[in-house]
């Protein structure tokens, strides 16, 4: 997988790819019975994964997905070192908003957001209500 430019559009591979993740999230929240992160997680798998996609140079993709000590772990893993940018976009901009939403959608759940060491992963966590798993 090779770098693109800024704007340009990832792999039909890629949008299966984040399509196939956004798949597996939301059945594994609804088989864990964790309806209200659903929309909110998926999102957010959405946006970690295409950016790994869009930025990274890496031949592979990794997503975990846990649930440790009331908190949904969402991480996203490539090749790539580095660690990503919250920026704000221009009102007309077609993209640079997915870090923002991903910090946004964490702070509403009492969860956060950050980077490896390392920047090869970025992780999203996001609080479990109370009595769920």
């Amino acid at each position: 997988m090779t770098q693109r430019r800024q704007g340009e559009s990832p792999p039909e591979h890629g949008t299966r790819q984040v399509a196939a993740m956004r798949r597996l999230t939301h059945s594994c929240l609804a088989r864990c019975g964790l309806y209200e992160l659903i929309d909110d997680a998926t999102l957010i798998v959405s946006e970690l994964v295409t950016n790994a996609i869009v930025h990274g140079s890496g031949a592979q993709v990794t997503f975990t997905m846990t649930v440790c000590d009331r908190f949904l772990r969402l991480a996203v893993h490539n090749e790539t070192p580095g660690r990503p940018v919250l920026r704000h976009a221009a009102d007309n901009a077609e993209c640079g908003r997915g870090l923002l939403l991903v910090d946004c959608l964490a702070t509403a759940h009492g969860g956060t957001w950050g980077t490896s060491d390392d920047g090869t992963t970025t992780w999203c966590c996001l609080a479990v209500l109370a009595g769920r798993p």
